[in-house]
């Protein structure tokens, strides 16, 4: 037996492996992709509970002023005989700090977690919903006339001069002219923010439109909205995740940025741009109600980042003799 033939029968004696243990494989070997994946994952289990302890049941409370305890720095413990033993911090420990009103800033950190992240992931999921159905509209019915000129002609002239327009402008406008809403800022950067999904998506199906499977689909007259959603939208959805993971850090901090400038989520509600804003007066002398903030926005959006590359290079067909 040859070299040759010998690779081939240890080629054929691999263990097959499902696509998902492909792509996993390779992203486990990226490893700052994938602490970035462990950590946020943590944070997800962290904004869960931030949501429950602040809102439903109250074990922290982000709202609650001790006047008295004002601008105390981390880990500082609760030893005040003017507030009542029922106002005073869980475990009786102020783990960050308190602000100038005296709030507990790990409660309010709690609560802008989950706040932050909530806003992220429903302005990206508009407007993956957006960019897929526009892109897939472009690429699918792109040679189908509409008047003088056709479906795809009009869909990417109007993502031209929606990228004409700069874009957290755009935002700051919208939003100064609505009620503040924690909704209305959702909407907006989900809508404002499409774009380059919908030329993602649009892409692929140029190419998947003319594959043999598409082409078979076809000729059985299966419904077109089958033929889009089920064969050709999963075959395409690879760089909308990616994408989608890049463009949770783009939300989150436009989010932060527009509550930072006073125009995002209004208080009393808590979220980590206005607990910034709230500290850049105080620099000085409460650094800590300015870096607290500063550097959870800046690990997570470098966390969503880092994670959305390391899908990048696992979804990337080239590399797959790595595994």
């Amino acid at each position: 037996m040859n070299k040759f033939e010998g690779e081939q029968n240890l080629e054929a004696l691999k263990p097959a492996v499902s696509l998902f243990e492909e792509k996993w494989s390779v992203f486990r070997q990226n490893q700052l992709a994938y602490f970035s994946f462990t950590f946020l994952i943590f944070l997800f289990i962290f904004s869960m509970a931030g949501k429950v302890l602040t809102r439903w049941i109250v074990f922290f409370d982000p709202q609650l002023v001790r006047l008295s305890e004002k601008f105390l720095p981390p880990l500082t413990p609760f030893t005040s005989k003017i507030i009542s033993p029922e106002d005073a911090p869980a475990f009786n420990i102020y783990f960050l700090g308190t602000d100038e009103l005296g709030r507990d800033i790990f409660a309010r950190m709690l609560e802008g977690t989950s706040i932050s992240l909530t806003v992220g992931f429903v302005a990206v999921s508009i407007s993956v919903f957006l960019g897929v159905f526009l892109g897939g509209l472009a690429g699918y019915y792109g040679k189908l006339k509409f008047g003088f000129t056709t479906i795809d002609t009009i869909i990417m002239r109007f993502v031209d001069i929606m990228l004409c327009f700069p874009t957290f402008f755009l935002i700051l406008t919208v939003v100064a002219l609505l009620p503040p809403s924690i909704y209305n800022i959702m909407i907006v950067i989900g809508l404002t923010s499409w774009m380059g999904t919908a030329r993602f998506v649009r892409a692929e199906f140029l190419a998947l439109r003319e594959l043999d499977y598409v082409v078979a689909a076809r000729s059985q007259a299966i419904p077109e909205w089958r033929i889009i959603f089920i064969h050709m939208v999963p075959n395409a959805i690879a760089p909308v995740l990616v994408s989608a993971t890049i463009g949770v850090a783009t939300a989150i901090l436009t989010e932060s940025s527009l509550s930072f400038l006073g125009f995002g989520v209004q208080p009393p509600d808590a979220t980590w741009g206005n607990i910034l804003a709230d500290g850049k007066q105080f620099i000085f002398d409460a650094p800590w109600l300015t870096f607290i903030p500063g550097f959870s926005i800046l690990f997570v959006v470098l966390a969503f980042n880092l994670c959305g590359e390391g899908l990048r290079e696992a979804f990337n067909p080239k590399l797959k003799e790595r595994i």
